[in-house]
Parts: C-alpha cells; sequence; structure tokens
C-alpha cells in the first residue's frame, strides 16, 4: 500500500509540476462547473425544443440522482472513513505543490466528488444518447474537469479514478431505473438524439471551451 502511494504522489507531482501562468488560469476556470453553462444550456435547449418537456424533466432529474448518489457517496461515506489528506493539505509536499488562487480545498480528498459527478454524468449520457462522437466528447469534458483537479493540486490521480469508478457505478444504477421507467412510461422515459442533435452538443462544447480558453488570456494578462 505505502509502494501504490508513493506511485499515486509521483504521478500527482508530475502532472501538478507541468504548470504555466495561462494554464492556471484555463484550469481555474475549467474547474468550475458554472463555466460550462453554455454547453449546459444547449443541452437543455435540445431536450426541450426537440423532445419535450416530460423527457426535459426526466433527464434532469436523472441527472440529479447521478449526482446526489455520487456526491453523497464520496462526501458523507468514503471521504469520512477513509480520511486520505488532500495532496494540498498534505505538509510533505508544501515546498513542491503549485496552489492556484490560495485553493486547497477541504481537508480529505478521497474520493474526489468531481470525478464521480463528472464521469457519472458523462456515462449517463452516453447510454441515453448512444452516439459514439458525443460519448468520446463528454469523457474528453470530464477528463479535463479531472485534469484540472490535480493540476490545481486538490487531488491525487488515485483519487480522481477511483472516483471516475464511482461515477460509473452511479450512473450504470440510474440507467437501470430509467430504461424501468422508461417501459412503463415510454412518453416521459424513452429518450434518443438524432446524430445532427448530438453533433449540436458536439458544436456547443466546442465553442464553450473556446470561450475558456480565451477568457484565460485576459486573466492572464490583468
Amino acid at each position: 500500500m505505502e509502494a501504490l502511494q508513493q506511485f499515486d504522489a509521483g504521478i500527482f507531482s508530475a502532472i501538478n509540476g507541468l504548470h504555466a501562468s495561462y494554464f492556471d488560469s484555463f484550469m481555474w476556470l475549467v474547474t468550475k462547473i458554472a463555466t460550462w453553462i453554455p454547453m449546459i444550456l444547449m443541452l437543455v435547449y435540445l431536450l426541450y425544443f426537440k423532445k419535450g418537456w416530460r423527457r426535459t424533466v426526466t433527464v434532469v432529474l436523472a441527472i440529479g440522482l447521478v449526482i446526489l448518489i455520487a456526491d453523497q457517496v464520496s462526501a458523507s461515506i468514503i471521504k469520512p472513513l477513509v480520511e486520505r489528506d488532500r495532496p494540498s493539505h498534505n505538509p510533505d509536499l508544501d515546498s513542491t505543490i503549485h496552489i492556484v488562487n490560495g485553493y486547497r480545498g477541504g481537508p480529505y480528498g478521497f474520493v474526489s466528488s468531481h470525478a464521480a459527478n463528472c464521469f457519472g454524468i458523462a456515462l449517463l449520457l452516453a447510454m441515453i444518447f448512444k452516439n459514439r462522437l458525443f460519448t468520446w466528447t463528454m469523457v474528453v469534458w470530464a477528463t479535463l474537469m479531472c485534469y484540472s483537479r490535480i493540476y490545481l493540486g486538490v487531488h491525487y490521480p488515485g483519487d480522481i479514478v477511483c472516483g471516475a469508478l464511482l461515477g460509473f457505478a452511479a450512473a450504470w444504477v440510474v440507467y437501470r431505473l430509467l430504461q424501468w421507467f422508461a417501459l412503463k412510461h415510454p412518453d416521459w422515459g424513452k429518450v434518443s438524439f438524432s446524430h445532427a442533435e448530438s453533433r449540436q452538443l458536439i458544436y456547443a462544447a466546442v465553442i464553450n471551451i473556446t470561450l475558456l480558453a480565451v477568457w484565460a488570456v485576459f486573466l492572464t494578462t490583468n
């Protein structure tokens, strides 16, 4: 176990050590859910205007349930039981860790709630919409979010990997519930996107990332 922790800390230091002023700003924006509002609004728009309010409510509630399960299990159960310090709270790393804007997070980091939530959402939407390109887009989004947590110094890679596994489990459970619900209430539960509609979500994600990249330039120069 000690060797595994040292390996985890070594990967963390390698990633966290690769920093620059611009990427400080970019990763600071990436890690915040609020900065992804354009992509979220496009998803809600497509659901509401293409699939109707019933299916919109179904998908939004499913996403909310994934977040509830993943977040509560990670934050209220696993973190208090394991009590593994975040790297930002590890005194052995004080002289080498790179911290952005003084942000260190709470005391414990295993497992990552960000990873559980992001990969849970990504897997749930991938299973609902069943579009390969959209699935890869969601994987890139979740991976970028999780990478930002290591870059900012608040999670080890092991926190991220185990958090992602928790998110996968939460998404699978909720998707099975969604399938059961769709059989009984097809007007509410059955949701799918065409390739054209999936491309619109992909465009929204690309535009969102571009906006964050440009915004980071202004944060870095000011």
